[in-house]
């Protein structure tokens, strides 16, 4: 049995047995992958150690005096200064009440309906100019089914204003406008037999001599009722700025009494919501700056992870590959072995092709080198070809240069937004827009999918982690639901958040 030896890492000697199957061959290629030293990366190391080991969690204050018992004994006095003016103002105001439901209120009601039969009288006024008018190409049975609309409310409208009208009208000023409705719609009814026998011109003269003059008629007698219920209204009006006057009196004294009560207990409302709030502004900070930090930690992580898949298990597979194929040209032509070696080789190609992906997707190195509009143009193809997901991408604006810091934060932001999209909303097209505008940059995804109502109710911290860069960047993150359904992340930053500084530039 014949033996190939050679020694790609040092001293360490590797023996490739001639008659190994791919699978024992693969076994071999992880072996050397997991068991491979990495290269020193000292000051990258201690970078991400200080990242990881810089947080401080700041000592709680301690607990204060509750106000409770303060704020409850300030409610319960309150509170019986209510009831007690409260029993002398309903009996006060329940004349005012029975003056209202039997009288103003009924006959504001009417009102309303009045109007509501105006309005539809200046309906059929606008449609009778209309039919009169030659420049119209339609012929006049084509407003029949409006003014058959018009009549329905006219009808329901007549039935509620009669149960409604006030005691006070007789009997012949509602019948009044019921007969003359009735007319206009008996002359209503002959014109569109006409207009449908195809004499139109007659017709036409039916609605100038007829129609309009009774439709003016009906407009000047709902104009009187309406003008009457504001007589009647104003009368009732008259009598309850009299109630007004007798309670008006006890009100101010009532006033005078509850005002130092509230005013001592708003005083001490105050005073504690200004140590809450002070309280709860120093959380918020505190949950901010570990919120950065932990950002910050992430892609450091991410960063450092990525370079070492890209370098050490990069370089690892390529020595591989490069192993592989040396020792298949040793092989003889047509043999197994070389058709395995070759099969072995691919396996390692694929593999590194897949740990440079990984490393892409972890952190593209494109973004420190190209920048976020290259990254972006990769990372869109990229998304769609590894989910299934039809990606429109649009870019508008004339671009301008974004530091890398900010373009980290922007491209987690996309990154995260287009796996939500994946994972959650059950769709297989989406949008993303990035606009270079004049003063701020604005990307936008959206999708068509279930949206936030249809998601389970146990989120995770994507959402928050996205709010979180949009305030390292100082922009603004919202989230909404287009109108055809789905999910809409939209995040603004203005120019001078993330242009580079000068540093950067230079």
């Amino acid at each position: 049995m014949s033996l190939w030896t050679f020694a790609p890492f040092g001293s360490v000697a590797w023996e490739l047995n001639l008659y190994w199957t791919p699978k024992l061959v693969i076994r071999f290629i992880i072996t050397i992958a997991i068991t491979a030293p990495p290269r020193p990366r000292l000051s990258h190391c201690d970078t991400f150690g200080t990242a990881l080991y810089a947080l401080e969690v700041a000592r709680t204050h301690p607990a204060k005096r509750s106000p409770t018992l303060g704020l409850l004994l300030g409610l319960i006095v309150t509170l019986a200064a209510v009831v007690g003016y409260s029993v002398y103002i309903t009996w006060q105001v329940k004349g005012l009440r029975q003056l209202q439901s039997g009288m103003i209120d009924r006959n504001r009601k009417d009102s309303l309906q009045l109007l509501r039969i105006e309005n539809d009288l200046n309906l059929l006024a606008v449609a009778m100019r209309d039919m009169i008018d030659n420049d119209e190409p339609y012929p006049l049975t084509a407003w029949s089914a409006q003014f058959q609309r018009i009549r329905t409310d006219l009808d329901d409208a007549m039935r509620l204003e009669a149960s409604l009208a006030p005691m006070g009208r007789t009997r012949e000023q509602s019948a009044e406008l019921s007969s003359s409705l009735g007319q206009f719609w008996d002359a209503a009814d002959r014109v569109f037999a006409l207009a449908g026998e195809g004499e139109e011109k007659e017709a036409r003269a039916q609605i100038q001599l007829s129609l309009q003059a009774r439709q003016a008629a009906l407009s000047t007698t709902v104009s009187r009722l309406l003008v009457r219920n504001s007589e009647n209204e104003n009368d009732a009006a008259q009598r309850i700025v009299q109630i007004y006057d007798r309670v008006q009196l006890q009100v101010y004294l009532f006033l005078g009494a509850t005002l130092v009560a509230i005013l001592l207990t708003g005083v001490s409302m105050i005073r504690w919501n200004r140590r809450l709030f002070a309280q709860i502004s120093e959380l918020s900070q505190r949950r901010s700056e570990l919120a950065q930090k932990l950002i910050a930690t992430q892609e450091s992580t991410l960063r450092y992870i990525s370079r070492e898949l890209h370098d050490e298990f990069g370089q690892i597979l390529t020595a591989i590959g490069s192993m592989i194929g040396r020792a298949g040209t040793h092989a003889p032509e047509g043999s197994p072995l070389r058709g395995e070696l070759q099969e072995v080789r691919e396996i390692a190609q694929e593999t590194l092709e897949r740990v440079r992906s990984l490393s892409q997707a972890l952190h593209p190195v494109m973004l420190d080198e190209a920048g976020i509009l290259a990254t972006i143009d990769w990372y869109v193809p990229t998304m769609e070809r590894q989910s299934g997901i039809a990606i429109s991408y649009e870019k508008r604006g004339a671009p301008f240069d974004v530091s890398g810091s900010a373009s980290v934060q922007i491209y987690r932001v996309l990154q995260e937004a287009l796996n939500n999209v994946a994972r959650h909303a059950e769709t297989k097209q989406a949008w993303v827009r990035l606009r270079f505008l004049p003063t701020t940059l604005e990307l936008e995804v959206e999708d068509h999918g279930v949206g936030f109502s249809a998601r389970p109710a146990k989120q995770g911290i994507g959402l928050v982690a996205m709010r979180e860069r949009a305030e390292l960047l100082g922009g603004q993150i919202v989230f909404s639901t287009p109108v055809e359904g789905g999910t809409r992340v939209h995040l603004s930053v203005a120019r001078v958040n993330v242009e580079p500084g000068e540093k950067e530039k230079s």
